[in-house]
């Protein structure tokens, strides 16, 4: 049941982007999105976090550096991952954000949080050549470049968000930090929404749309992964979000008729190998960043998209 959680948790969060891109046909627009996402996710969260007793005691400080996660760093990457995918395929997208556990992995290293090996070079070598092949399969057909810079912005950003977060919220429960990064993120988009104006005069599918994407691809997805983690672990429920992109990938090619070239396909499975190179443990007595190749809202509220 465990390993089930955690699949359903990785397919749940892979067709995001597909619901994002049928909200966009419906006339959403990346603001409306972004903001109804949060105010229905951070919302139910913090209800849910509350019945549990997660937010019982919390410190202040605590309470501050979850929403101020919200507000300036997974604002920020969901802001970029969105505004990618109105310009690119889904599966483009999902590919290109995945490189976040190889770039947590370097700057680890950098930071001598985490010491060089073979097998860690190895992964980042197979990543850079995998997202080179996916770029260059794109360069085929139309390539947009700011679209491909705001999807690299995402793990960027992403990857700074997880690092930042892990050395603030060591000691906070994950239900309860995620509760609070989405109520911070709601808040951002409030008040940009407040200042720039939101069209929510969409087609009424649109609002299907959404409350897919804030209650299966957020609430559902995060609570899949914290049931599936509590029996697994974090590293097999790491292992297993792997099946994240190959969800996006095939949903969008089910739904929008997306399809990968050759070159990207060899690309696309490069970076998950890599991926996979980083994020299996093979040794326990082995330490490195706690957990942070996850990547949902788990061990320090990464919350994937």
């Amino acid at each position: 049941m465990g390993r089930l959680f955690c699949l359903l948790s990785a397919a749940t969060f892979g067709v995001m982007a597909v619901f994002g891109k049928l909200a966009y046909d419906a006339g959403v627009s990346v603001d409306a999105l972004l903001l109804v996402r949060f105010g229905l996710a951070g919302g139910l969260l913090l209800i849910v976090a509350l019945a549990r007793g997660s937010l019982r005691n919390l410190p202040r400080r605590a309470v501050l550096t979850g929403l101020g996660m919200g507000v300036f760093g997974y604002a920020a990457q969901s802001g970029l991952y969105f505004s990618a995918l109105a310009r690119l395929d889904a599966s483009l997208v999902a590919l290109i954000l995945y490189l976040y556990p190889i770039l947590v992995m370097v700057a680890a290293i950098a930071l001598r949080q985490e010491r060089a090996s073979r097998r860690r070079v190895w992964a980042l070598a197979t990543a850079l050549v995998g997202i080179g092949l996916v770029l260059s399969g794109a360069l085929s057909g139309q390539f947009d470049v700011l679209g491909v810079l705001l999807a690299l912005g995402a793990p960027i950003v992403y990857t700074g968000y997880i690092l930042v977060g892990d050395s603030l919220t060591a000691d906070v429960p994950p239900l309860a930090l995620t509760a609070l990064v989405c109520t911070g993120a709601f808040g951002t988009f409030l008040v940009l929404g407040l200042f720039r104006g939101v069209d929510l005069g969409f087609a009424p599918i649109g609002w299907l749309w959404l409350a897919a994407v804030a209650l299966i691809s957020t609430v559902a997805a995060i609570l899949f992964f914290f049931a599936g983690m509590a029996r697994v672990g974090p590293s097999v429920a790491s292992i297993l979000s792997i099946f994240e992109p190959v969800v996006t990938v095939g949903a969008a090619a089910v739904v929008f008729g997306e399809q990968l070239s050759a070159t990207q396909w060899i690309g696309g499975a490069l970076v998950l190998s890599a991926v996979l190179i980083v994020q299996w443990r093979p040794h326990p007595s082995q330490q490195s960043l706690p957990e942070l190749s996850r990547t949902s809202p788990e061990a320090t509220a990464d919350l994937t998209v």
